[in-house]
């Protein structure tokens, strides 16, 4: 699908070229957002009329939900670099920029906006298990994945494998945790009821929806990064790591957004921080590890300053909850960390920066 949208605007003047990239990365985003929403709240109504329960529904459907649009993109971007054997900057630059985004971006806005009491259970649990999994992945990327006659580094099939493998271990760990100690659990969200051929009509379209809309926004956020690379001269690498990490991550970071906006409308500003950790370990452990076990994800060593970057922010917000609230002061901190991060990224793009 990428490779045919390639070549349709191949001889195109340049100007248009860039309109249609714009245009494809926007139509992506939306129909990620939109089908998202749809597959979500049908697979949930399916999953009602087969008796199954709102708590595996709550835990599975609905968890995993926020994370679809990273996981339309990641897996359009590994199979497009079958085709092609380019790096899978995108794919993976996607994963670790969403991850930063939540954290700083969508979890600063929610505490400058409203303070956060953090439950004691998420520092012993949820944000031990976020750090152990964060620091996984930059074990994986670091260690296992290097190649050493082209320098690139990569998450490999077997380690996406284990990531696979964990996910399960983990929704069993929820579930089970969730059976054990029903106090701790949120009231959940009230599953749509809808006919039978209404639900299986709209999991049809909205599972479409989400694989076109990865589509789209590997062939938009590939085709103007490989457009700025040549007009400015810099590395086409580069150029996709920034497209990933910045426009791509923040716009498959909407649900998350959403979400925790939403939250803080009704006052239930501590959601925001448990869909943050939620989000964040199924990216790396769902998103990550199906994209690598279709295809190894490969990407150039400026890679190893994104994911310590992760790494780091991630232990910051853990140091920031032991204190046992995040206040307006740590909000600002996380946005400011942004702002200097994507002033990195665009100096690292435009002076070649290899770190």
């Amino acid at each position: 699908m990428v490779e045919f949208l390639d070549g349709l605007i191949a001889d195109w003047h340049v100007g248009v070229q860039v309109a249609l990239y714009v245009v494809g990365l926007a139509l992506g985003v939306f129909c990620l957002v939109k089908f998202c929403d749809m597959f979500v709240d049908s697979s949930s109504a399916i999953a009602k009329k087969l008796k199954i329960s709102p708590l595996i529904i709550g835990l599975t459907i609905v968890a995993m939900g926020t994370s679809l649009p990273e996981l339309a993109v990641s897996v359009s971007d590994s199979i497009s670099a079958i085709h092609d054997g380019a790096n899978a900057n995108v794919a993976i630059g996607n994963v670790v920029g969403s991850n930063i985004c939540n954290i700083l971006l969508v979890l600063g806005f929610s505490v400058v906006f409203t303070p956060i009491v953090v439950k004691k259970s998420l520092c012993k649990r949820e944000l031990p298990i976020l750090l152990g999994v964060t620091a996984l992945t930059v074990l994986f990327v670091c260690l296992f994945g290097m190649n050493s006659a082209t320098g690139d580094f990569a998450i490999t099939r077997w380690e996406g494998i284990i990531l696979v493998v964990l996910i399960i271990a983990y929704v069993v760990y929820l579930v089970i945790r969730a059976k054990r100690h029903p106090e701790e659990l949120d009231e959940a969200d009230e599953v749509k009821d809808m006919a039978w051929w209404k639900a299986i009509l709209f999991v049809v379209l909205g599972a479409a929806g989400i694989i076109l809309g990865g589509q789209f926004v590997v062939f938009g956020a590939k085709g103007l990064a490989l457009q700025g690379a040549s007009a400015l001269k810099v590395d086409k690498d580069l150029a996709e790591s920034l497209v990933g990490l910045t426009i791509v991550a923040v716009g498959t970071s909407l649900p998350e957004l959403v979400t925790s906006t939403i939250a803080a409308k009704k006052g239930q500003n501590e959601l925001a921080l448990g869909n943050v950790i939620g989000s964040n370990i199924f990216n790396m452990l769902f998103v990550l590890g199906i994209s690598a076990t279709v295809n190894p994800l490969t990407t150039g060593s400026q890679v190893l300053v994104d994911v310590f970057f992760m790494l780091a922010v991630t232990v910051l917000l853990f140091v920031f909850c032991l204190r046992g609230k995040l206040r307006k002061a740590h909000g600002f901190v996380l946005l400011g960390l942004y702002a200097l991060y994507l002033v990195y990224l665009v100096l690292r793009t435009l002076l070649g920066w290899s770190f």
